[in-house]
C-alpha cells in the first residue's frame, strides 16, 4: 500500500522496471535504475549525517539528477526544499536560512551559487553534487528510511507575490492525495508520455509532471527551458500525449505554424499557474487542434484544487469543479458561504491542504481557519460547482468605494487586436481613493495609442472601471509560472 512518495516510486519500479521513467535528450533512465540511484543517494546522505526530518535543499534544472535528488532526500527520511535554479546567492541564502537546511544538493555546472549562498550563513549547509563529488557511488544502496504518510515530505517556498517567500509544509499524504484525485479526473495510464518543461522545483511541475506520471509508471520527457520551436519538435518526435504549461507558453505556441507531422499523439493540454485568457485558448486550439483544460490551485494545496473535466462539460473561462475529495466554497469577509454567482474569497478543505508555514504560526493561523485554507483569491461558483477566478483579493481596486476587479479590465484590453497582454493595478487618487491604471504589452509590430485603448475600454466597461492611464511596456515582472507580480508594478509607479 502506498504510504510515502518513495513507496510510490518503488511500486512503479516493481511493476514496470524497464520502462523509461525519464527521458532527457539522449539519456533514458528506467524505473528500476531511477529507484536504485535514488536509494544510493539516500544512503549517501544518511552516511553524511542526514537524519529523519532534516531539511535538505535541492537546486537543479529539469534533468534526471533533479528526480534522483528529490527521491534520494526522501529515501533518507528528510524533507525536500526545492530551490529555483535561477535564484541569485542572496535569494538562495534566504531559503537555506529560513528552512534551516542541513545540506544542499545541486549540479556542479551551476553550483557556484550554492557554495556562495552557503558561505553567507553562519551554519554553512554542506553542498553536495548530484553529478559527482559526494554521490558515494561506491556505497551499496540501503533501503529507504521508514517514514509515515503524516511525515513532512516537501517544504515548498511560495512565489512571494505578497512579500518574502514562506515555506509551505506538505506531508506525504498531502501530495499522495492530490496525485490520486488529479489522476482520477485526468484518466491517465502508464502508456502516457508527459512533457515536463514547467520547472520541477515548482508545486505545479513537481506534482503534475513528476509525481503524477511516476505514480502510474508513465514516461516523463524532460526539458530545462521553454524554447518554442524545440518544444513543438519534441512534442512530435517524442510522441508526447500530455503537455502541461502556463498561459504565456500557450500564447507563444499559438503564434507558431503547426508542425508538418502534427500533434496527433497529443491527447490534451492543461493550463495553470495564472489565468488563461480565452483568446489564447481559442487561438492555440485553432492552430494546433488540441484542447486545453484549465485548472487552478495554490502551492499550499499540493497544489491542484480544480480542473475542467476531459469531456464536453468543459467551460471556457472557468477553472473547473473541485477535484474528488476537495471541498470549495466562496466566503464573504465574515467567512459565511455565498450563493452561486456572488464574488467572495475562495476557501478550500481537503487532504491535500498543507500543514502550515514553516516557523510562521501567525501567518499559518491567518490562512488556516477551522480546517479551511483561505486562498486570498476572489472567485465565484456557478450552479454546477464550476469555479471562476475573478482576481487576487489583495489586487482588488476600490474606485470611489466601488470594486474593480483587475482581471475584468485585463480581459477587455486583451480583446483588442493590437494587445498581447495587459496588467491592471490601482494607483492613488485624491478624489476617488484609487483609479485604474493599465500596462499593456503590444502584439509584435503593433503600437496602439493609449487614447484608442481607453476608448476601446469605454465601449465595454463601466466608466469607473476604465483605465485613466495606459503605458506600453515590453514585459512585466513575473513569477516562474508567468504570474504577473502586481506588487512590483505598484511599487514602480
Amino acid at each position: 500500500m502506498t504510504t510515502t512518495l518513495v513507496t510510490l516510486l518503488a511500486e512503479s519500479a516493481t511493476r514496470v522496471p524497464q520502462r523509461p521513467a525519464l527521458v532527457f535528450r539522449d539519456r533514458r533512465l528506467g524505473y528500476a535504475d531511477l529507484l536504485a540511484q535514488a536509494l544510493a543517494q539516500g544512503t549517501a546522505l544518511v552516511r553524511m549525517g542526514i537524519r529523519p526530518g532534516d531539511r535538505v535543499a535541492l537546486m537543479a534544472p529539469n534533468t534526471p539528477e533533479f528526480a534522483v535528488g528529490y527521491f534520494g532526500i526522501l529515501a533518507a527520511g528528510a524533507v525536500v526544499v526545492p530551490l529555483n535554479p535561477l535564484f541569485k546567492a542572496e535569494e538562495v541564502a534566504y531559503v537555506l536560512a529560513d528552512s534551516e537546511a542541513r545540506m544542499a544538493l545541486g549540479l556542479q555546472a551551476g553550483g557556484g551559487i550554492l557554495q556562495t549562498a552557503s558561505a553567507l550563513l553562519p551554519a554553512r549547509p554542506t553542498v553536495v553534487w548530484l553529478d559527482g563529488g559526494g554521490k558515494c557511488d561506491d556505497a551499496p544502496p540501503a533501503g529507504a528510511i521508514p517514514r509515515t504518510s503524516g511525515d513532512l515530505a516537501v517544504c515548498l517556498y511560495t512565489s512571494g507575490t505578497t512579500g518574502r517567500p514562506k515555506g509551505a509544509m506538505l506531508t506525504h499524504s498531502n501530495l499522495l492525495a492530490n496525485i490520486q484525485s488529479f489522476q482520477q479526473v485526468l484518466q491517465v495510464t502508464e502508456d502516457e508520455i508527459f512533457l515536463a518543461v514547467l520547472p520541477l522545483f515548482h508545486a505545479y511541475g513537481a506534482t503534475a509532471l513528476l509525481l503524477e506520471p511516476l505514480s502510474i509508471g508513465a514516461t516523463v520527457v524532460l526539458e530545462p527551458r521553454f524554447v518554442p520551436d524545440l518544444i513543438l519538435r519534441t512534442l512530435v518526435e517524442q510522441r508526447v500525449t500530455i503537455f502541461m504549461g502556463v498561459p504565456s507558453m500557450f500564447a507563444v505556441l499559438a503564434g507558431l505554424p503547426p508542425r508538418t507531422a502534427g500533434l496527433a499523439r497529443l491527447r490534451f493540454c492543461i493550463s495553470g499557474g495564472a489565468p488563461l485568457p480565452p483568446a489564447v485558448l481559442e487561438a492555440f486550439e485553432a492552430r494546433h487542434g488540441v484542447r486545453i483544460y484549465e485548472g487552478y490551485g495554490p502551492t499550499e494545496c499540493s497544489p491542484v484544487l480544480t480542473v475542467n473535466p476531459l469531456s464536453d462539460a468543459r467551460k471556457i473561462g472557468s477553472v473547473g469543479p473541485a477535484l474528488p475529495g476537495v471541498t470549495l466554497r466562496i466566503a464573504d469577509e465574515a467567512g459565511r458561504s455565498l450563493p452561486p454567482g456572488e464574488v467572495g474569497e475562495v476557501v478550500a478543505r481537503g487532504p491535500n491542504v498543507m500543514q502550515g508555514y514553516l516557523n510562521r504560526p501567525e501567518e499559518t493561523a491567518e490562512v488556516l481557519r477551522d480546517g479551511w485554507y483561505h486562498t486570498g483569491d476572489l472567485g465565484r461558483m456557478d450552479a454546477d460547482g464550476y469555479l471562476y477566478i475573478v482576481d487576487r483579493k489583495k489586487d482588488l481596486i476600490l474606485v470611489g468605494g466601488l470594486n474593480v476587479y483587475p482581471r475584468e479590465v485585463e480581459l477587455a484590453l486583451e480583446g483588442h487586436p493590437a494587445v498581447a497582454e495587459a496588467a491592471v493595478i490601482g494607483v492613488p487618487d485624491p478624489l476617488r481613493g484609487e483609479v485604474v491604471k493599465a500596462l499593456v504589452i503590444p502584439r509584435s509590430g503593433e503600437a496602439p495609442a493609449a487614447a484608442d485603448l481607453i476608448q476601446w475600454c469605454r465601449q465595454r466597461l463601466a466608466n469607473y472601471k476604465v483605465p485613466r492611464t495606459i503605458d506600453l511596456v515590453s514585459d512585466f515582472p513575473r513569477t516562474i509560472t508567468g504570474k504577473v507580480l502586481k506588487a512590483e508594478l505598484r511599487s514602480q509607479d
